[in-house]
């Protein structure tokens, strides 16, 4: 421990102007600007485009790319680290490491000795309190880029907290974000979390809530989702929900009303407000591209959709899902899984959010002839270069056919 007090920016670190040009050549598009001067439509040939008018990267994305690229700037020579990807994007998480920064969750770098002289950024999902304490006691300079929208969550998992409320948030065991969220509760001595994936398992909790059951069962079956010392008996008689910022909006709010209810049929309505609290924590940028995928898709005729974005990513992921349930939907990382004009290899929808594992490769994905009309959106990680190649692909594949 140094005891060095640490240097935090969160406000970047002024050198915008200077990174500007290499962002812009990294992560720009001409062809998407094109697109969205005209409409979101493009036509070339035989092939239609239609783009969701909300896609791609987020503010709270944008602006951690940009933080880290302004660390590089503004500490040359100095060892640059990520705790880990700083979004769910493998082709920027890749070119940070090939601009210099190092990350910490990579197998050489994950037992490495760090001190005042280092500069730590922490990513969009920000870390758990456990995390910063420790970087913040071997006095690093730290670049926190977490995003605003996961700060909101955790400011009302601290209020349930304060108040005793035990916070159930819908999101996944081990994402990065979830992880940092359940970590506020328990800053205080009483804090509580329960982490619930889906509609299936707030169903089990709340029938918990309402007729009580076995305790060794659901402590066994939530083991790695609720804070240490957790007693279903006691923990579930007050709860607060939120929730990951990136997962399923029509869930999340669903999963609310489903603990509402519960605790209705428990307490009676006149005493829910003393047993259950909500706020509104879905990220609005999350919540911007799934309605506009909705809007895309109920006002065009598609003959699939392509979804754009790292298969870790969970509201690219949601995206997907969202596409599926309407149409035929192919889930890709990058233009290299454009294999050829009937051949793709994509992420079956519903399957684990892993990296290249998942990947199936499916053939006679684009009509051999005649008109082909291609829905296209991305994930708030996946950089506009991305969705430009892919189009550039689409045209090349459509020219050829």
């Amino acid at each position: 421990m140094s005891g060095s007090q640490p240097l935090i920016f969160r406000k970047g670190l002024d050198m915008k102007e200077a990174v500007a040009g290499e962002l812009a050549a990294a992560y720009h598009s001409t062809l998407v600007d094109e697109l969205r001067a005209s409409g979101f439509h493009h036509r070339k040939g035989r092939l239609t485009i239609h783009l969701a008018r909300e896609f791609g990267f987020c503010y709270g994305v944008d602006r951690a790319v940009d933080y880290a690229y302004q660390a590089v700037a503004r500490f040359p020579g100095r060892n640059v680290f990520l705790t880990g990807e700083i979004i769910h994007n493998p082709h920027v998480n890749d070119r940070l490491r090939a601009g210099g920064i190092r990350f910490l969750s990579d197998p050489d770098e994950h037992d490495r000795a760090l001190g005042p002289a280092d500069v730590v950024i922490l990513p969009a999902f920000g870390i758990t309190v456990e995390e910063m304490v420790r970087f913040s006691e071997l006095g690093c300079t730290l670049v926190d880029t977490t995003c605003g929208s996961v700060l909101n969550v955790w400011k009302n998992v601290v209020r349930y907290a304060q108040d005793g409320f035990t916070a159930v948030i819908h999101g996944k065991v081990k994402h990065e974000e979830t992880r940092a969220t359940a970590s506020q509760a328990l800053k205080y001595p009483n804090g509580r979390y329960l982490v619930v994936l889906d509609r299936d398992e707030a169903a089990v909790v709340c029938d918990y809530i309402r007729r009580g059951g076995d305790r060794e069962a659901f402590l066994a079956k939530f083991a790695q989702a609720v804070s240490p010392g957790f007693d279903p008996d006691a923990d579930l008689t007050r709860v607060g929900c939120a929730n990951q910022t990136t997962m399923l909006m029509s869930e999340s709010l669903e999963i609310g009303e489903m603990f509402e209810a519960a605790m209705r049929d428990r307490y009676g309505a006149e005493d829910l407000p003393r047993h259950f609290r909500a706020f509104d924590t879905i990220c609005s940028a999350t919540q911007e591209r799934q309605d506009a995928v909705e809007a895309l898709l109920d006002s065009e005729r598609v003959d699939l959709m392509l979804v754009i974005g790292g298969y870790n990513s969970s509201n690219t992921c949601n995206l997907a899902r969202i596409c599926a349930a309407r149409v035929r939907t192919y889930h890709i990382s990058d233009p290299s899984c454009l294999l050829a004009a009937d051949r793709i290899r994509h992420r079956p929808i519903g399957a684990p959010s892993t990296a290249k594992a998942s990947e199936v490769v499916t053939e006679h994905w684009l009509p051999a002839a005649g008109p082909v009309i291609v829905g296209l959106t991305a994930g708030a990680s996946t950089p506009n270069n991305i969705v430009g190649q892919v189009i550039e692909t689409l045209e090349r594949f459509t020219a050829l056919a």
